[in-house]
């Protein structure tokens, strides 16, 4: 009846709403200032028209397509890192990419893609990440000999190393998914204060090839090795590893059976920089086992002068749940240059130094790509398993 009568209302003179207001009054029982309120809130309401919403102004956009452009290519050519990783090395690299002619940025785009914060990278790169998690095979067994002659290390004791050269060791078998035959292995090796890792592909895990990596791989590290940390598998724990670790003058610790978190640096490596370059497939025989060498070549390079890390450097516990503090993302090319004379000489700084500046991180990552192609084209598999590069 309302609407009835405020449809009439809306197009009637001042009289004729009076007498609206009262024929309103008489049928529902309104008094008059009430029946008026209701016949002038009909009208207006049916009479209203849409009215065109617009939109709020908002805050003008901080970074535009350019600098997000040039973000996605850096965080390409750094294997895809979180950023809380990727953005204290991100001026840095950057920089590194306009000297050797990899980017050309405005001056004004520039600024924006390095002064992005970490949340900021990672919002812009949600839609891109990928992840892939796949687990992998131990592949050693342990060992019955000299285990009371080699000290025991637990994960706590050397994880405030304040000198470098304490390594943990580890070997990575590459049999496919099938442990029958021969197949090659990778020997892991990860310095724990900076981070500084290190790869050679062996045919086999036998002593030999462990000692003789050993050796080689001494001259690698820019410090003196003071110190190497195990598994409890037969290829470490034998005479001739202890042995050759006396002659060099190096400690030698092997960590707890069945505590994998005691050897949680090389742990980590074993995924971060073998698996996820190398992958699952069977390798097998001099020539495979030699690619992988040639791929660890340029890894190391990628590895230890381009790939930030972050260390743990607190711990607390409230309540049930664990809340750990981290320092400054860093490579471990910078973790080497941070550390006094004393540790690192400083013809050694000097000489990484050079090198650094010789590297083009773009060139590296191509190079990745190319040996990755060569060893995966040419393996057959009958599982091919796609790994995140």
């Amino acid at each position: 009846m309302i609407r009835e009568l405020a449809a009439q209302y809306r197009k009637a003179t001042k009289g004729q709403r009076t007498r609206l207001i009262e024929q309103l009054q008489t049928l529902c029982g309104y008094n008059r200032s009430y029946a008026a309120r209701a016949l002038r809130a009909a009208a207006t309401t049916e009479s209203a028209t849409p009215r065109a919403v617009r939109p709020g102004r908002g805050r003008k956009p901080m970074y535009g397509a350019a600098a997000k452009a040039a973000l996605t290519a850096c965080w390409a050519i750094l294997n895809f890192p979180t950023g809380k990783r990727l953005h204290p090395f991100l001026p840095e690299l950057v920089e590194r990419l306009e000297a050797h002619g990899e980017l050309h940025l405005e001056p004004a785009v520039r600024d924006q893609l390095v002064q992005m914060s970490a949340a900021s990278i990672d919002r812009f790169l949600a839609a891109e990440r990928r992840r892939l998690e796949v687990k992998g095979r131990s592949g050693t067994k342990p060992g019955t000999l000299l285990k009371q002659q080699i000290p025991v290390r637990t994960w706590a004791e050397w994880d405030d190393a304040t000198h470098p050269g304490f390594l943990e060791i580890d070997l990575v078998s590459h049999d496919g998914g099938a442990a029958r035959g021969e197949f090659a292995w990778t020997l892991d090796l990860v310095d724990i204060l900076t981070g500084w890792t290190e790869t050679v592909a062996l045919p086999n895990k036998a002593r030999k090839w462990v000692i003789e990596a050993l050796d080689a791989q001494l001259s690698r590290f820019p410090f003196p090795i003071r110190g190497i940390d195990s598994d409890n598998g037969s290829e470490f724990i034998n005479h001739h590893l202890l042995t050759w670790c006396e002659s060099h003058h190096i400690t030698f610790t092997r960590s707890r059976a069945y505590h994998k978190n005691d050897g949680c640096y090389v742990e980590q490596k074993n995924w971060s920089v073998v698996r996820r370059f190398v992958g699952y497939l069977r390798y097998e025989g001099a020539e495979q086992v030699q690619w992988l060498n040639d791929l660890y070549a340029t890894l190391r390079l990628y590895t230890n002068f381009f790939q930030p890390l972050q260390k743990a450097v607190a711990k607390e516990r409230r309540g049930a749940r664990t809340y750990r503090r981290y320092d400054q993302a860093q490579p471990p090319y910078q973790r080497v240059m941070a550390l006094p004379d004393t540790l690192v000489s400083s013809t050694q700084k000097a000489a990484l130094k050079a090198q650094y500046a010789s590297l083009n991180p773009a060139a590296i990552r191509r190079d990745l790509l190319r040996l990755q192609n060569r060893l995966w084209d040419r393996i057959p598999s009958e599982d091919p398993q796609e790994v995140p590069l």
